[in-house]
């Protein structure tokens, strides 16, 4: 099948009063399927896919309307400073079974990937990550995930079909297994119970509690980077900033904490799709939450604009771009080496492995850090995630 077979174009009635408001409006610069001329994706940078699908959303359903709705809001936004060839392809058809529906978002997002081009999912429910996942998985390539969740989504009874409460499960017990590594960013402990804690520390997953995010957003930054694909749940924004969910609670991240990490996905060299998932309109109030992910997307597009592309990987880690710590902890027989970029002044651990190891884990085996890392090794602390990252490689 084309690209195109798998989309319906995006109504005129979704971009039309905003493409009237100033020439400079993201509805006029946007290349947007529209009736029978599908955009031509050769050369571009980002591609918006809408996906109506939420018959596995048992606890939110009436998010399959939210791509349309998060467009009526986009459009009406500046294209911003920068730039870079935004396409939007319209929504994927629905399938007559929901696996169809995976099938194509897989076959959409494979596409997309092998052409260079960054898709941006507006769902929908979050069981389509399972399908993002799915797309590296037939492009033979090891992946880390990251989710902006107040939970795990692993469900209880693993025999379950997919949905968007268990999707990770599918995701783990997926064979062959492309998933390396897996991060929570934003869980609330009263949601999650200590079983399914106990279950990501034995996988060595990396976990940030909301209230550590929200007291250092630094680490929110070091734990996106390391993900190649992101996936919000905007149940994790609090009912307040973000009613249009019905699993929403009174607390979760703010509006701008939402806008700022999905700007550092942006920023992320290793980032290659994104997700946003679970609006309901059906739930908002006054388009409050289809508005606030129109301006995520937006912060989103203007960190990939700003991309320093100064990820250090075997060719160039020893380069002058980078400037190289070597780090002796007492009664430690590893010597920890950190690289600076001098550009970015970002930071990244190396993890020994084998050189083999380092070709199959070419983007695992140096690991997104902050500068704290770094001064905690100084004072003879092993970082966690050198360890976790470590522990994976034995």
């Amino acid at each position: 099948m084309e690209l195109k077979d798998f989309f319906e174009p995006v109504g005129n009635h979704i971009f039309s009063l905003a493409s009237r408001q100033h020439p400079l409006v993201l509805a006029n610069t946007v290349d947007i399927y529209r009736e029978d001329r599908f955009p031509d994706i050769s050369g571009a940078h980002i591609a918006l896919i809408g996906v109506g699908e939420d018959r596995m959303a048992d606890t939110n359903p009436g998010c399959a309307a939210a791509p349309d709705e998060v467009r009526m809001y986009f459009y009406g936004l500046f294209e911003g400073p920068g730039k870079a060839k935004i396409v939007d392809l319209g929504n994927i058809k629905r399938g007559n079974l929901v696996q169809d529906t995976y099938f194509a978002v897989s076959s959409v997002v494979e596409t997309l990937i092998r052409n260079q081009t960054l898709p941006v999912i507006i769902g929908g429910s979050q069981d389509l990550t399972y399908a993002n996942y799915q797309a590296y998985c037939q492009l033979g390539q090891i992946i880390n995930l990251a989710c902006i969740d107040p939970i795990f989504d692993i469900g209880i009874d693993k025999t379950e079909q997919t949905g968007h409460r268990n999707y990770l499960s599918s995701i783990l017990i997926h064979q062959p297994n492309y998933l390396f590594n897996f991060t929570n960013i934003g869980y609330q402990s009263y949601f999650v119970d200590q079983d399914a804690i106990d279950l990501m520390d034995k996988l060595l997953f990396d976990i940030h509690r909301l209230g550590m995010i929200r007291n250092n957003m630094e680490e929110a930054e070091s734990a996106i980077r390391n993900a190649d694909v992101l996936s919000f749940d905007i149940s994790s924004i609090r009912q307040s900033e973000a009613p249009g969910n019905l699993n929403s609670s009174p607390n979760g991240f703010y509006g701008e904490e939402a806008c700022q990490i999905v700007r550092y996905a942006g920023l992320s060299d290793k980032l290659s799709s994104i997700g946003f998932y679970e609006i309901n309109p059906s739930a908002d109030v006054g388009g409050r939450t289809s508005y606030l992910v129109a301006q995520m997307i937006w912060y989103f597009i203007d960190g990939f604009k700003n991309r320093p592309n100064d990820f250090p990987d075997r060719q160039r880690k020893d380069s002058a771009e980078y400037i190289r710590y070597l780090v002796t902890i007492k009664e430690f027989q590893n010597e920890l080496v950190f690289y600076k970029s001098k550009k970015s002044s970002r930071w990244w651990m190396e993890v020994p492995c084998s050189v083999g190891l380092q070709m199959k884990y070419e983007r695992q085996f140096l690991v997104p850090c902050s500068y704290n890392d770094y001064l905690a090794a100084c004072q003879d602390e092993v970082p966690d995630k050198w360890l976790q990252v470590y522990r994976k490689f034995l």
